[in-house]
């Protein structure tokens, strides 16, 4: 009997299957990494927060009232502790609230909290952004400067060339003790032929002075000063003034009457300058934001505003926050305002190229 025997087909068991190279290797599932998934998980966990809108309504309600007092600074009353002016004096310091309103409205991962802090941002670029832009230019007919020196400078030689090496024409120092006038004197005697002091405030000049006299600022005594500099553009009024100090206390506020009383004596004085070309220089204890200083401001514009790198704080000289030492100006055109390095002062000095 002969048996046949056909060959094994391996029905009864799976054949092995071909190795695979990298190109066949399975990608990534949909929806998992990359930077899109990634973005698409974060919407929707933040969709699917339904508290995100509820929460930080309190931070949302700080960011609408620092608004309101950066663009309303001037409805704040001064009737009370002159309290529009304090806040006016360190208005570009609001900008600190925003960085911290901003963490805060993370931690709290509240899409209202970050809306509203949209309305600060947009007022204070508004009011101080140009502030941030060098709009210093070059040429120019006259350096001026100004120095609060202290009375108490240990240093007054020193000072006074110091703010002399910065090339100006034409300097003003204010809150000059008598007994150390003459150190002022002798240090700047060589560069400046031509000079004058009139109680605590002097000016020296590299031009010729004239029609120089005291100016009645209605403290009792001699804080303001102005006399007819002759430059080779022409003649020009230069006034320097120290106006009253201001002070912060807890139980009358922001004391500044009798500066406010000076200030508006000094406007009148300038209103009724003969000369077109005016030129102020000095402390005035108050900056261009201070409703106080309205009747000088109006009048004159500030260097630094029109031509300035910064803010050009001025003063304290350890930590500056205001500035509160102006170069202001009158049918005078700035080219370019700066703040020197500090001196023995407690103040900075300021500095300002014009054209006449």
């Amino acid at each position: 009997m002969v048996q046949a025997y056909g060959a094994d087909t391996g029905n009864d068991r799976a054949e092995p299957e071909p190795e695979q190279g990298p190109e066949h290797a399975p990608g990534p599932e949909p929806g998992r990494g990359g930077p899109g998934a990634r973005l698409r998980a974060l919407r929707d966990r933040l969709t699917g927060d339904r508290g995100i809108w509820r929460r930080g309504i309190v931070l949302a309600l700080c960011s609408v009232l620092l608004t309101l007092v950066m663009a309303l600074h001037s409805e704040i009353p001064n009737a009370i502790g002159n309290l529009g002016s304090l806040s006016e004096t360190f208005l570009p310091w609001c900008a600190v609230f925003i960085p911290l309103l901003l963490v805060l409205a993370l931690v709290r991962r509240s899409a209202t909290a970050l809306i509203a802090l949209l309305l600060p941002v947009v007022v204070w670029l508004n009011a101080f952004g140009g502030l941030l832009t060098d709009k210093s230019g070059t040429g120019g007919d006259l350096t001026v400067a100004t120095h609060n020196v202290n009375a108490d400078n240990p240093d007054p030689a020193g000072t006074a060339r110091h703010v002399a090496d910065s090339g100006a024409d034409v300097i003003a120092l204010e809150e000059l003790p008598s007994g150390k006038v003459s150190a002022y004197e002798a240090a700047l005697a060589e560069r400046f032929p031509y000079h004058a002091v009139q109680g605590t405030v002097g000016l020296w000049s590299k031009y010729p002075m004239s029609a120089t006299r005291p100016v009645d600022i209605k403290m009792g005594w001699t804080r303001a000063m102005r006399s007819t500099i002759t430059t080779p553009k022409g003649k020009v009024a230069v006034y320097v003034a120290h106006l009253p100090s201001v002070r912060v206390k807890l139980h009358a506020g922001f004391t500044a009457n009798q500066r406010d009383n000076s200030v508006d004596a000094l406007g009148e004085a300038i209103s009724h300058e003969s000369l077109d070309k005016v030129i102020l220089l000095g402390d005035l204890n108050g900056t261009m934001n201070d409703r106080a200083l309205n009747a000088v401001t109006a009048q004159m514009r500030s260097t630094q505003g029109a031509a300035g790198d910064g803010f050009g704080f001025s003063w304290p000289a350890s930590f500056p926050m205001a500035r509160i030492d102006q170069i202001l100006v009158k049918d005078v055109e700035p080219v370019s305002s700066w703040t020197l390095d500090r001196t023995a002062s407690d103040h900075l000095p300021i500095a300002a190229r014009v054209r006449l």
